[in-house]
């Protein structure tokens, strides 16, 4: 697929794919006779796990790092694996971390329902005198 085609199909700018290859998150593809980048189905799934690998807060120097250790085979199986360890275990982390402040939220939220719910009994007794 064309860049325009993949682009959009990975969610992202032109200029973000092409950055991307500059910076080494994606290999530069092959082109065509005419000169135009060729995308396969394969980098469009290594551009989506570089996504989720994003929205889990790995910073973009990791990334590079990852994509470059993945470039050079199977040699950096071991290192990948463990990179992959030590960001799942900030990961989960964060989710716990997540789970306590959501349930001071629902706290929260429930002693306002209470306090209120007190507040309009008051206010109908009140009116009711």
């Amino acid at each position: 697929m064309m860049i325009g085609e993949f682009a959009r199909a990975a969610g992202l700018s032109v200029y973000t794919v092409r950055f991307y290859e500059k910076i080494g998150l994606i290999p530069a593809p092959p082109r065509d006779s005419g000169g135009r980048r060729v995308y396969s189905e394969d980098s469009l799934g290594w551009i989506h796990f570089l996504k989720q690998l994003n929205a889990t807060g790995m910073k973009q120097a990791d990334r590079v790092r990852y994509a470059a250790l993945r470039l050079q085979g199977e040699a950096t199986y071991s290192e990948r694996r463990q990179m992959l360890e030590a960001h799942y275990d900030k990961i989960r982390a964060d989710l716990a971390a997540l789970q306590k402040t959501s349930d001071l939220m629902q706290s929260k939220i429930s002693l306002y329902q209470r306090l209120e719910a007190e507040l309009a009994a008051s206010e109908k007794d009140n009116n009711n005198d």
